[in-house]
Parts: C-alpha cells; sequence; structure tokens
C-alpha cells in the first residue's frame, strides 16, 4: 500500500464544505467518483396530491439557489474540486434530472471530462406527475466521464453482462426507486433523506467502474448508499457531508453493513486475466496437431497445426494463420475473437476453445 494511499481518510465521513474538504485531501488520490448533488428543482410553493394531501418533496435548503447563475458557480466549484482529486486514469458519475443534468454536462466538458456515457436510470415506480399538467418524470440521467480524453479508465465488461443474463449491459437501467426497508426513517417515520439512491444503483455503479480495494469518493454522501455498497463490495470509501443528521443515520447504516467474502466479489474481467496463446493448448495437450475445429453451427472447418496455427479445410486460398486471422477470413469480417468462434469436440459436444484457455488460466491461479 503507497503512502498517499494510507494518507486518505478511507471509511470515515467528513463534516463540513465539500469544496474544502476535496481540496484538503492528496491530488489524484481516488479512482472514482459518485456525485448526487443537489437538484435545484426550483419548486414554486408546496406541492399537493389530487386529495390535496402534501407531497414530501424536496424542499430542503441545500437545494436552493438563487439563481442558474449561483447554481452553475458551485457546480463549477466543486467539480473543479473533485477532478483535482481524481486519478489520472480515474472516472466520474454524476447524476441528476432534467432541472440541472444539462448543465453539469456542460460544465464537466468545459473542465476537461471527457464523457463515456450517459446512463438513463429508468423507474420502475416513479412519483406520478400530480397536477397532470406535464408527463410523468420516470427517469434521472447519470453521466459518466473519464478525468481526460487520454484516461485509460477502468470498465468490467464482463461483470456487466453477467449482471444482465450473459447479455451486453445496455445504458437504459430499469431498477426501483429506493422503498421498503431500505429507505431509512426517523423516529417519527418520516423520511431520514428526501432523495436516498437506492442500493441497487450504485451496485452496478462500482462493479462496472471500480475494481476490490479502490477508493470511491462521495462528495454528497447523504444517508451513506455509496459506502453502504462500497463496504459490501470491498472498494474502500470517503464521505464527505455537511449535515450531521444525515451523517449519524449513515453511520449506523455502513456500521451494519457485512463485506462479501473476498471470492464472492468478483472474477478479474478476461482482458485482464493472464495471455494465454492459443499454442499452449497444444504444449499442454489439451489439443492435438490435426485436431479439427468447426464454428458454432458447423458451416466451417479448420485443421490445428504444431505451431499453434489452423487453416480451412476445403479452402481455395488455403488461409493458414492464428485462430483469430482465419476466424476473421471465413467471415469476411476486419476481426474476430478466435477464442469464442472456434469450437472443439469433446464427447458429444461442442464448445468453444476458451473453455480450454480457461482451464489453464485455472492452473495459473491454482499455482
Amino acid at each position: 500500500m503507497s503512502s498517499q494511499k494510507q494518507e486518505l481518510p478511507t471509511e470515515q465521513m467528513i463534516i463540513g464544505d465539500c469544496v474544502e474538504s476535496m481540496n484538503a485531501l492528496p491530488r489524484e488520490s481516488v479512482d472514482c467518483i459518485f456525485a448526487d448533488p443537489p437538484y435545484n428543482l426550483q419548486l414554486g410553493g408546496d406541492l399537493h396530491r389530487p386529495n390535496n394531501s402534501k407531497v414530501d418533496a424536496v424542499d430542503n435548503d441545500w437545494d436552493q439557489f438563487e439563481s442558474l447563475k449561483a447554481y452553475d458557480e458551485f457546480t463549477r466549484e466543486w467539480l473543479t474540486a473533485a477532478r483535482a482529486t481524481l486519478k489520472p486514469d480515474g472516472s466520474i458519475w454524476v447524476i441528476g434530472s432534467y432541472h440541472n443534468i444539462f448543465r453539469l454536462g456542460y460544465i464537466l466538458q468545459d473542465l476537461g471530462f471527457w464523457v463515456l456515457n450517459d446512463i438513463i436510470w429508468h423507474k420502475s415506480n416513479p412519483m406520478p406527475n400530480f397536477r397532470g399538467r406535464r408527463f410523468t418524470n420516470a427517469h434521472e440521467t447519470m453521466i459518466w466521464a473519464g478525468k481526460s480524453q487520454k484516461s485509460k479508465y477502468y470498465f468490467n465488461y464482463d461483470a456487466m453482462k453477467s449482471l444482465n443474463e450473459d447479455l451486453q449491459m445496455r445504458s437504459d437501467w430499469y431498477l426501483p426507486l429506493c422503498t421498503g426497508a431500505e429507505r431509512l426513517k426517523d423516529d417519527e417515520g418520516k423520511k431520514a433523506h428526501p432523495t436516498q439512491k437506492p442500493e441497487s444503483l450504485l451496485h452496478r455503479v462500482l462493479m462496472s467502474s471500480t475494481r476490490k480495494g479502490d477508493t470511491v469518493l462521495d462528495p454528497f454522501f447523504g444517508t451513506g448508499t455509496t459506502g453502504a455498497v462500497a463496504k459490501k463490495l470491498g472498494r474502500s470509501f470517503i464521505g464527505l457531508e455537511r449535515d450531521e443528521t444525515y451523517a449519524e443515520f449513515a453511520r449506523e447504516r455502513i456500521a451494519a453493513i457485512d463485506p462479501l467474502k473476498d471470492n464472492l466479489v468478483e472474477n478479474k474481467p478476461k482482458r485482464e486475466q493472464p495471455r494465454v496463446p492459443f499454442g499452449n493448448l497444444l504444449e499442454r495437450g489439451l489439443l492435438e496437431a490435426g485436431a479439427v475445429l468447426t464454428d458454432s453451427k458447423k458451416r466451417h472447418k479448420a485443421t490445428v497445426y504444431a505451431d499453434g496455427s489452423i487453416m480451412v479445410q476445403n479452402s481455395i486460398d488455403k488461409t493458414r494463420g492464428s485462430i483469430h486471422k482465419v476466424g476473421a477470413a471465413v467471415q469476411d469480417a476486419p476481426s474476430c475473437n478466435g477464442w469464442t468462434f472456434w469450437h472443439y469436440k469433446d464427447g458429444a459436444k461442442s464448445l468453444p476453445i476458451d473453455h480450454l484457455r480457461a482451464q489453464i488460466r485455472a492452473e495459473m491461479h491454482s499455482a
């Protein structure tokens, strides 16, 4: 562990102004930032349901700004401080609604952040539009950005695919609002925080863009959803919060979290696992020269050679080369992942040769 990492006040909250707190942290010291800033909702008076009961909406002082200019100045100030604390290859998530997300995006780009995705959080149980004069606001938007265009940001594609039943994760996430036992309430049964985010949202954010052991900074910590999920998933966290009442809820909540066992958290993405050349399969005796590989639909056949190359059978031009080159050639495609394209015979089954590579990687891991 580096000395810089030891200096970070991880696994705790800092009470006070988020800009001052971030400016006091070591420069370029955190791996990821999740920010849920004030939305500047600009509510004009109380909001009531058709039965005239009052809606428990966001009317707190921390969401009040005298003008859009004042909100922009606040946004630019905290984003500048956040950018200074973020590592060169780190990334930031910022969430908002139509009230503020476009202003946030504009300022993010102004400051040099590089937008990677905008994620639509499609709420499965949105609050209705009680006045019936606009569409129901059924989503919020998250902007995911690298610190710069050159940032080598982290993305766990494989984890997102696993969470989505082996389908590539899309940029529209269908998740519920924070309700039920997860919603923190005070002694009078009122919401502890009006905009508490669901843990399911932060689970996906942290699984996709951080590794186990990374440090996640939340400059608007509230009741600690980021900290709770970070602790559960084996990430470190720093929470900045100016409201002591919210912070106390967060402390109690996070203290009750039991971290998952290391082996339950995640596997390394395939691109980070040890490189295994196709020729290793022959050297280990998992395949033999002369073996025949096919694609999943058995439209193409290729013979394996002792040097690790393959050649398509019955090919006029006798294309011979790597599993990737030949796989691309038979499909007339610019590239191909030969590990998943080519299959071998295992009894009555036809399996991707990637299964054999996985065996070697498992042996390497055990060693």
